[in-house]
């Protein structure tokens, strides 16, 4: 690949942010290393509500292309979406989904109509305004309708609900803790998979499936990869929620199911460079798309590059895949 100039397009950070939006820097110095030794030029640029700011530094950089990072602005993960658009006025070729498919997907309501439109399981969506599919007693979890990386996932996520009005008040109850629009869905008591894809010259390969285990949690303890299995270190959701990659024999037909409804997932919403879908495995052996994440941590700890390791290619080849296909997609609107 012939030298370009780059730029590593980010978040702007605060000083006080939390674990999740800090760990948007280690990924800019991840990539930034990696272009560099690729032979790139990347100059890092945080975004902030300052769009034009934002607009006048790239036009003045003249970039080949940029390394897409932002998942918030302003610590909103409802502008997820302007970074691309942007990009695509200024007609800048950049890594990862297009303007649409970053607001689909990031929109976790939005994603399961276009799944349930797609044919593809997913659990129903249950909203604190009353747009809600059939009510079923049962255990429920309730997430913020935009949010990413577990945010504020946590014990009081989980309810039982015995009817429609039981769940619609934990909704708003959540909300109002909040400050954040959320939904609720069943909770599906089970196994956990993430599957990694990548662009490649023929489609999107699927890198090995992972499993999050849930070791050592007593009866009780809800089964979730909440905020703090991901970024709190001294906790035993962190400690006790490994990934593995070894599966035995009788699991195969399962992982077949998991990666042809990635590479759905893929080709639903149009995707770019890179993507993990989550799911979740039933009693029944039946898979459930949890969510389509179009720009998962590229930090070198992440589940992003251990599946990358894992299906024998380097970071840096990964990386080189992510910029080829933004370089040759030029991602036009």
């Amino acid at each position: 690949m012939i030298t370009m100039k780059a730029v590593v397009l980010h978040s702007d950070i605060p000083e006080k942010a939390g674990r999740d939006e800090q760990d948007v820097l280690v990924q800019v110095e991840t990539v930034c290393r990696s272009l560099t030794e690729l032979g790139h030029m990347p100059v890092a640029l945080p975004v902030s509500m300052d769009f034009k700011k934002a607009i006048d530094i790239l036009a003045g950089i003249r970039p080949d292309f940029v390394f897409n990072l932002v998942e918030s602005i302003a610590g909103h993960g409802n502008l997820i979406h302007i970074a691309p658009a942007i990009l695509d006025s200024l007609s800048i070729p950049y890594t990862g989904a297009k303007t649409d498919a970053m607001f689909l997907t990031s929109n976790k309501v939005l994603a399961k109509k276009s799944l349930d439109a797609g044919e593809m399981p997913t659990p129903p969506s249950f909203l604190a305004d009353g747009r809600q599919s059939l009510f079923m007693e049962g255990t429920y979890i309730i997430k913020a309708k935009w949010e990413h990386a577990s945010v504020w996932l946590d014990e009081h996520s989980i309810i039982y609900a015995k009817d429609g009005d039981r769940l619609r008040q934990a909704v708003l109850s959540q909300q109002e803790r909040l400050g954040m629009t959320c939904f609720a869905e069943p909770f599906i008591d089970g196994r956990e998979f993430n599957l990694s894809l990548l662009a490649g010259d023929t489609g999107p390969e699927v890198l090995p499936t992972a499993e999050i285990q849930f070791r050592d949690y007593p009866p009780e303890k809800a089964k979730v990869v909440d905020y703090r299995s991901k970024w709190i270190e001294d906790s035993f959701e962190y400690h006790h929620t490994p990934r593995r990659f070894d599966f035995p024999e009788e699991d195969e037909p399962l992982i077949k199911q998991l990666t042809e409804l990635a590479i759905r997932c893929w080709q639903l919403f149009n995707l770019r460079g890179y993507a993990r879908v989550d799911f979740r495995v039933d009693v029944n052996n039946c898979a459930w798309i949890l969510e389509v994440n179009t720009n998962p941590c590229l930090s070198s700890d992440g589940g992003f590059a251990a599946a990358v390791e894992r299906g024998g290619l380097s970071f840096n080849r990964a990386i080189e895949r992510i910029v080829q296909d933004a370089v040759c997609s030029r991602h036009l609107p």
